[in-house]
C-alpha cells in the first residue's frame, strides 16, 4: 500500500486527491493517516541508519567476524542500549553478516605403537573454582590448570589451484590455551609438524601463563603428542598428560574450536610468504582473540579471555 501513497503524493499536484483515491481504490483516510506519520517513518530511517553506521564500526572491529549475538553485546558493552531483533533485522537490511565455520579434515596423525597418556578430563569443562573437580582423576586449579593443544597448518602459497595435499610448504601452527579462560598462552609456529613444534608452544605457554606443576595438559593422540620428546618435557616441568581416544574431535573439544575459529576469522587463508602468516598469527591471538573478542562466559556474559582471567584471580583472590 505504501507504493500506492506514495503515488497519490507524488501525482496531487496534477490530479485531485479524490479522484486518484477512487482510481487506485484507496480510502483517502488511509492516505491521510499515511502522510501524517510520514516524519515518524523518516525519523525511524535515521535511526535505523545511524544504528546501522555503530554496527557495521563493531563489524569491522571484528574483523568482519561478529553475528548479531556479539554485535549486540558488544554495544551493551559500549553503553548503547538496543533490541536483539531489531540489531537483527537491520543487519539483514544492509546484509552484515558475521563469520560461519567450515568443517575440514582432521590432521592427526597416531602413533600405533605408542602408548597414550590416560583422559585425565573426561570432557569436562567446568573447571571455574577455586579447586573444581576435572574428570575423575582428582582436581586442579582452574585458572593454570587444564591446558589443550591443537595443529593448525596454512597454506604458504598463494595459489589456490594446486591441491592442498600436494603444497610443498606449509606452516604448522601450535596453540595451547587456558580451558577455564580460553585464553591463548602458547603457540609456535614453523614450516615441519614435529614434536619439536608442540615443545615449543608448550615453553611458552609455561613461562607465559604460570603453569603450576601438575597442571594437566590434554591433547589428541596424534603422533607429536605421544613422541618421547614432548612426554620428557612434560615430566620435566611437572606437569600431567592427558589424551582423549582415537578420532573423537570432542575429547579436545576446545582446542578443535579455537582452531576452527582461528582458521575461519582471521580474514585469509594465503599469504606470499611465511613471515607475513606469522605475523598475522600473532596479531590475530595478541591484539584481537585475547584482549578484544568477546565470548560467552556462563557466568560472567560477554567478556574477552583476558576478561575472563582477570576476573576470576579477583575471586580468587577475594
Amino acid at each position: 500500500m505504501s507504493e500506492l501513497y506514495r503515488l497519490i503524493h507524488a501525482e496531487k499536484a496534477t490530479y485531485p486527491i479524490v479522484l486518484l483515491c477512487r482510481v487506485l481504490k484507496v480510502a483517502r483516510s488511509s492516505y491521510y493517516a499515511w502522510c501524517e506519520g510520514e516524519a515518524a517513518r523518516r525519523a525511524r530511517q535515521a535511526a535505523d541508519d545511524a544504528l546501522a553506521h555503530e554496527i557495521t564500526v563493531v563489524h569491522i572491529a571484528s574483523r568482519h567476524t561478529y553475528g548479531v549475538p556479539r554485535i549486540h553485546a558488544e554495544l551493551r558493552r559500549l553503553g548503547r542500549r538496543v533490541n536483539r531483533k531489531r540489531i537483527a533485522r537491520v543487519m539483514r537490511e544492509r546484509d552484515i553478516r558475521g563469520v560461519t565455520r567450515r568443517r575440514r579434515r582432521s590432521l592427526t596423525r597416531p602413533d600405533k605403537k605408542a602408548t597414550p597418556a590416560p583422559d585425565l578430563i573426561g570432557r569436562s569443562r567446568s573447571g571455574y573454582g577455586p579447586y573444581s573437580p576435572i574428570g575423575r582423576y582428582g582436581s586442579m586449579k582452574s585458572h593454570s590448570g587444564s591446558v589443550s593443544c591443537t595443529r593448525v597448518t596454512y597454506d604458504g602459497l598463494p595459489d589456490q589451484t594446486v591441491p592442498r595435499r600436494h603444497i610443498p610448504q606449509i606452516d604448522h601452527d601450535s596453540i595451547r590455551s587456558h580451558l577455564a579462560t580460553r585464553e591463548v598462552v602458547g603457540y609456535a609456529m614453523a614450516g615441519h609438524h614435529r614434536a619439536e613444534l608442540i615443545v615449543d608452544a608448550l615453553n611458552m605457554a609455561h613461562g607465559r601463563g604460570g603453569l603450576e606443576p601438575g597442571c594437566v595438559v590434554h591433547s589428541d593422540r596424534g603422533s607429536e603428542y605421544t613422541s618421547a620428546q614432548f612426554r620428557l618435557r612434560v615430566e620435566k616441568l611437572g606437569l600431567r598428560q592427558s589424551c582423549g581416544r582415537t578420532g573423537s574431535c570432542f575429547d579436545n573439544a576446545t582446542a578443535e574450536s579455537f582452531g576452527a575459529l582461528l582458521k575461519e576469522e582471521i580474514g585469509t587463508r594465503t599469504w606470499p610468504d611465511r613471515a607475513t602468516a606469522r605475523a598475522e598469527v600473532f596479531s590475530f591471538i595478541e591484539t584481537f582473540y585475547n584482549r578484544r573478542r568477546l565470548r560467552k562466559h556462563r557466568t560472567f556474559g560477554y567478556v574477552t579471555p583476558a576478561e575472563t582471567r582477570q576476573r576470576q584471580q579477583h575471586t580468587l583472590a577475594a
